[in-house]
């Protein structure tokens, strides 16, 4: 296999911000609009997708030389698969709470566009380094997504942020006559609401900081 690619610093960086699964490249919605309503939802998810990615990334990496073409998806999968069976009995043994509230959306791992993505583009292509940093970037990218979304649904919805863990109340509850949460924002319609607008936020922040080298450069 070649090990021509970004470098791993540069695997890092670009899924962070530059490759955003969520805002970028427009993957893992599915559990992005569905367990992001609390914040702690949202990063028990992102942790048992990075769990799941960094070591799938490792393994990948390691026998990426073994790999036959037109096997190698059937063993992303089964590789993938193994480790969504440790996080999901991890989370039902140790935070069951959490893994019920979650419920298929950890076993749906399996099938995360943004796992079976980065075994493809880098973990079967370049070495343990390179592999291992794209899966952190990735991660911390994901993981910056679920929580920006999760950021605006609790607390528009709920009035609180970390309000199962911490308690923390951003709006204070006995203020009715000034504030109602947004019941709408803790639904599904709230998830596609929130996930558009920051979206559109995002790419005008891009295109004003393109112009913005533009004009520099010019």
């Amino acid at each position: 296999m070649s090990n021509d690619g970004p470098t791993p610093l540069e695997r890092f960086i670009n899924g962070i911000l530059p490759e955003n699964p969520v805002y970028r490249q427009i993957l893992g919605i599915c559990p992005t609009l569905a367990v992001s309503n609390t914040m702690e939802g949202a990063l028990t998810m992102a942790g048992a997708v990075a769990f799941v990615l960094i070591c799938s990334n490792i393994l990948v990496s390691l026998i990426r030389g073994l790999l036959k073409p037109h096997l190698r998806i059937l063993v992303f999968t089964l590789t993938i698969a193994a480790f969504v069976t440790i996080a999901d009995r991890f989370l039902a043994a140790y935070m069951y709470d959490m893994s019920k509230l979650l419920g298929p959306y950890i076993p749906l791992i399996i099938v995360n566009c943004i796992i079976i993505a980065r075994c493809e583009i880098c973990a079967s292509k370049q070495r343990l380094g390179a592999a291992v940093m794209d899966a952190v970037g990735q991660s911390l990218g994901f993981m910056l997504g679920l929580m920006s979304i999760a950021s605006v649904r609790e607390i528009l919805g709920f009035g609180t942020w970390f309000g199962k863990w911490l308690g923390w109340r951003v709006i204070p509850a006995a203020a009715p006559e000034i504030w109602s949460n947004w019941v709408i924002m803790i639904l599904p319609p709230g998830a596609f609401i929130t996930l558009g607008l920051l979206m559109g936020v995002m790419n005008w922040i891009e295109a004003r900081s393109r112009k913005a080298r533009k004009a520099v450069a010019a």
